[in-house]
């Protein structure tokens, strides 16, 4: 087997099993704070401990993006991964709230084994090939996300929450040995000199392709996380059932990530042979339309059959982002350029939320559709000028 082949196998389920163990312990830690004598502000304590680690990744992601350049993709993956291991096996352990609290800060501090993969996939794979290859990653990630919870949710009926948090971290542990064993990083050259932030951020500013990316990346992430805060009470209307409401929005979110498991790997394909711009496009117009198609719908069926339809359409946008990355950077400025990546994404991720409560709270959850569909509408049509400025301008250097 090829090297990248033997990369993107070893990768792919390693991203599985990370986006697994992540998903087998977020869900249930609003339970488990209960366990551990916490029985006021569980609202605010669930709160803050998801959103210190997406908090800290915003800060730390570029400085780790700069550590790959510098020492190697394959040794900040391992980093990340004892770091992740350490976290969720140290979970089992916790006695209060702050101790959790500051796992999740080191968990956001140090960790990225998602990002670190993706990185060295993008650089060790051929440049025919990358669209594929990244797709299947995001594949895993959706895979992973969809079948964690349930893994966490039978291991801690049958024992505890404490025992799936442990089980959890030696996942991890597994996930870190075929990297070791199995992955290599081929094609990393090590940079002269130490790269500062500073000159990140200035290379960064003159690469307007990477640019758009990362804005890119940021504001599809925002709009995401909009909505899924709030889905739950939507089916609770839907369904006129507030208690199975959970039962069946986890069904739901399933759907969508099945969704994407079966058609991110197409959509690679599809990036490969006619370019990852006109790809993401589609992702974003199709996302926007059944985002508008979610506001009529009176029925659940309904509303589960057109979130499945975005999750396929939607597939598309987080490979072909990467993808473009990919495109605009060269092997020495990798590492930086997806850690501005993670960072990017986890800005989105942090204030997704915090605009779709509000936008809930003043219109409706019918508005925040709205506003959302107008959003990635907004940001499909400015992709299509702006890509015809870079258009213009790349042909005008190939005539020079």
């Amino acid at each position: 087997m090829e090297q990248w082949k033997r990369n993107l196998l070893i990768l792919t389920i390693g991203t599985f099993i990370t986006a697994s163990s992540f998903s087998m312990v977020m869900p249930f830690l609003p339970l488990f704070l209960l366990q551990i004598g916490v029985h006021h502000q569980i609202a605010l304590w669930s709160g803050a401990l998801y959103s210190i680690a997406y908090l800290a990744g915003v800060i730390s992601a570029p400085f780790w993006g700069m550590m790959a350049d510098r020492y190697g993709r394959k040794l900040m993956i391992i980093r990340a991964g004892f770091v992740l291991f350490f976290v969720y096996f140290m979970t089992a352990f916790v006695t209060n709230p702050f101790e959790l609290l500051g796992l999740r800060l080191i968990q956001g501090l140090l960790s990225g084994f998602i990002p670190g993969a993706t990185t060295l996939i993008a650089s060790t794979t051929p440049e025919k090939k990358a669209g594929y290859a990244l797709s299947w990653l995001a594949a895993a990630n959706a895979g992973g996300t969809i079948t964690g919870p349930l893994i966490g949710g039978v291991i801690a009926t049958l024992t505890t929450n404490r025992i799936a948090f442990g089980t959890a971290g030696i996942l991890v542990l597994l996930s870190i040995f075929l990297v070791i064993f199995f992955v290599k990083d081929d094609h990393f050259n090590k940079t002269k000199e130490h790269p500062k932030f500073y000159q990140t951020l200035r290379e960064t500013a003159h690469n307007r392709q990477l640019l758009y990316a990362l804005f890119l990346n940021m504001v599809t992430s925002l709009a995401i996380m909009t909505i899924e805060p709030v889905i739950t009470l939507y089916i609770s209307e839907l369904s006129h059932s507030v208690v199975h409401a959970s039962l069946i929005a986890g069904i739901v979110f399933s759907l969508t990530g099945i969704a994407s498991a079966i058609f991110a790997p197409l959509w690679g394909r599809a990036a490969d042979h006619f370019g990852f711009r006109p790809i993401l496009l589609i992702g974003l117009f199709g996302g926007a339309v059944w985002t508008f198609l979610q506001l009529p719908l009176e029925t659940l069926w309904w509303f589960t059959t057109v979130r499945f339809l975005y999750g396929l359409f939607f597939s598309a946008v987080f490979p072909s982002i990467n993808g473009l990355v990919l495109q605009s950077t060269s092997s020495s400025f990798r590492g930086r350029a997806f850690g501005l990546n993670q960072t990017s994404n986890q800005l989105g991720s942090m204030l997704g939320p915090l605009i779709g409560g509000t936008v809930t709270d003043y219109t409706s959850i019918h508005g925040l559709f709205f506003v959302t569909g107008v959003f990635l509408l907004s940001i499909s049509i400015t992709s299509v000028w702006e890509w015809k400025k870079l258009n213009a301008k790349e042909a005008r250097q190939t005539r020079t």
